[in-house]
């Protein structure tokens, strides 16, 4: 099962504050553990909101709304894409992690990635042809 782990802004992180030398130690070391298990798919971190856009989709037209973005408790601030058996198995991961952020309180989000067979017979023989070959492209592009 793949999960999506996504660490929640705060204010210092849309403010562009940068994490101190110890937490980037720290972070680099648990990065390094869940390479190492195999769970560790991808991660990055991500800039500050004001250095974003969004697009706002309504029938055939497409809004443009640019950065900064006013909740900052619904942004995320960074990602990983873990690999486990279940979910119980990436909330120890997880748990694990060291606080994100050194200003007090953190929140991390986990959320499981569709499979194909996910998406049953809509899926198409087609349409999972295609979707393995664009993987296989992106794969090898790396």
């Amino acid at each position: 099962m793949r999960f999506m782990v996504m660490v929640r802004a705060t204010r210092s992180s849309e403010a562009g504050d940068m994490p101190s030398e110890a937490l980037l130690t720290a972070m680099g070391n648990y990065n390094e553990e869940l390479v190492k298990a195999g769970v560790m798919l991808a991660g990055e971190g991500l800039q500050p909101s004001a250095k974003g856009a969004r697009i706002r989709f309504s029938g055939d037209r497409r809004e443009v709304i640019d950065g900064p973005f006013a909740e900052t408790r619904e942004l995320i601030a960074g990602f990983w894409l873990f690999q486990t058996r279940s979910l119980d198995e990436c909330i120890e991961w997880v748990k694990r992690c060291p606080n994100p952020f050194e200003d007090g309180t953190s929140e991390i989000e986990i959320r499981q990635v569709f499979e194909a067979e996910d998406f049953g017979t809509e899926f198409t023989p087609e349409a999972r042809e295609q979707e393995e070959r664009l993987r296989a492209d992106i794969a090898s592009r790396r």
